[in-house]
Formats: structure tokens, sequence, C-alpha cells
């Protein structure tokens, strides 16, 4: 008997689904960082056993969309209902609400198992752990509640075995050596924008997208050359920094992590243009692969 199901992971900003969604993959598929929106698309993991796969998806954090931008990015987090063999809700300690009434209702009243997972129980106290588990049992008197660190690892490998008993029976979905539904490029453009949430603050990583223009791969090095698209001459001028001093930084980041993540040698040339308002332009949103 086989197992196969999608399993789909939500929650506010900054609870740790990227962190939860790379400790059960065993892969850094998603970004991280301290800083909301870090996850703009719905990055698909797989994970193979010898009877089962489970095809997780990590969704952008909830939030009130501002622009058309983050219209698209709930978009995504809406989707997760669609296809969804079970859902993982995330909450962190001290959460009480989630960002968007109406989709609390509609995890409420569904008929997919969910699992609540109270994430980061490593910043809390006994007391306010049990507190915690008895308010979102009568919030959700159907789910499955499990106190977890996604960080130090605790409780992860419970929850993931817990899924695989809840997956329905299903012949595979992907081949069972592919990790991910996103292609090379996807995940150097990721890698990129990571660094600029890592390296700027204030608005700048937010008006920021990363399009990998060439990705050629021979047996010892990939060349690449990915573009940084800013929304006003302003941030090119902070993205680029002193003399160069800015985007040297984020290139030699970014160059180290993608030799990781591929495993043989980058050469990575990173270039700063001016796409004005694009986080408002339905075109280049769709570009971009935001489009609903």
């Amino acid at each position: 008997m086989h197992k196969a199901g999608f399993v789909n992971i939500i929650g506010n900003p900054n609870v740790g689904k990227s962190t939860l969604m790379n400790a059960l993959v065993g892969e850094r598929l998603s970004i991280i960082t301290s800083k909301a929106q870090t996850t703009r698309h719905r990055i698909m993991g797989i994970v193979n056993g010898d009877d089962f796969q489970i095809v997780f998806s990590d969704t952008p954090g909830i939030i009130k969309p501002a622009y058309e931008l983050q219209e698209s990015m709930m978009d995504f987090v809406k989707s997760a209902f669609d296809d969804a063999d079970l859902l993982i809700y995330m909450v962190e300690i001290g959460e009480t609400s989630l960002k968007d009434e109406a989709l609390f209702r509609k995890i409420k009243s569904t008929k997919i198992p969910v699992l609540l997972l109270i994430n980061k129980i490593d910043q809390s106290d006994q007391e306010t752990l049990e507190k915690q588990v008895e308010f979102w049992q009568s919030q959700l008197p159907d789910a499955e509640v499990y106190p977890i660190s996604a960080l130090e690892g605790f409780q992860v490998n419970v929850v993931l075995d817990r899924i695989v008993e809840l997956l329905p029976e299903s012949p595979p979905f992907f081949p069972k050596d592919q990790l991910t539904d996103k292609p090379e490029r996807f995940f150097v453009n990721e890698i990129i924008r990571e660094k600029i949430l890592l390296n700027y603050k204030k608005e700048i990583p937010y008006a920021v997208e990363i399009e990998t223009e060439s990705f050629d791969e021979s047996d010892k090095i990939i060349r690449i050359r990915s573009v940084i698209m800013v929304e006003r001459d302003t941030q090119k001028g902070i993205i680029i920094g002193h003399k160069g001093s800015a985007l040297k930084k984020v290139g030699i980041q970014s160059r180290k992590d993608m030799e990781a993540f591929f495993g043989k040698q980058v050469h990575l040339e990173l270039f700063v243009k001016v796409n004005k308002n694009w986080r408002s332009d339905s075109r280049q949103l769709k570009r971009f692969g935001y489009s609903k």
C-alpha cells in the first residue's frame, strides 16, 4: 500500500513556517529571515519514503494586502485549501488570532484534517504553553494540537509520523528523486532575495524582485547572470552602495549559498535595474510568476 498527499502550511508572518518546511524536507528550500513577508510564492518540498510521498507547500504569511503583489501572495494562501489532503495551521507562543478572519472561519469549517502546531515553545515556560494548548483546542476542537520548536527540531519527527499516518492511499504525484516543483532559477532568485532581506533595511527588500536571465551549467561550474529589479532610482543607488560595495557583499554571500545548494562552483554576475512600480503592475507581476 502506497500513500501520498498534499500537506499545506499556513499561518501569520514570522511564525516559522519556512523553518518548519526546511526541517520536514531536510533541505533549505524556503528562505528564512526575521523580516515579515519573506515567503512570496507557494514553494513545494517533496519528502519520499518507501511507501509514501508527502508534498509540502510553504505559503506566504497571512497579511491584509496593501498593493497588488500582496493580493497575489494571498491568492497563494487561499489556493492552499484547493488541493490539500492535510492542513498545517502554524501559530507561535502568544498568538491568539489569524490576520484574516474569513480564512480562520474556513479553517474551522474545513473537512480536511488540521494539525495545529504551536511553534517556538523553546521561548516559553510550561504554564504559558499549557494555557496556549488549552486555548487553541477550544478555538479549533477538531484540530490536533502539537507544541513544537521547528528551529530546535523538537517534535518535528512526531508531526512527520502523524502526517504519514493521515495520508490517503495514492500513487506518488512526482518522481521519487524529485525534491521540489521549482526550477533552478527560482532558487537562485530566492537566495539573492534572502541576502537583500538580510543586508538592507526599511522598504528596500520589499521593493525588490530578482530575475535570472541566464543559468548555464557545465560539469564543473554554473555561470549565472541575475538582475535585481527595484522601483526607483534612489533604491538602485542604495542596492549598489558606495563604489559597488553593498552589491558586491550580496554577490559574495549569494554565491557561497548557491555553491552549497548546487554542489559545484558558481560564477555569479549581478546587475541592478529600475522597473517602476512593478509591485502594482499586473503585467509585471504575471511575468514574475505572481499572476492569479
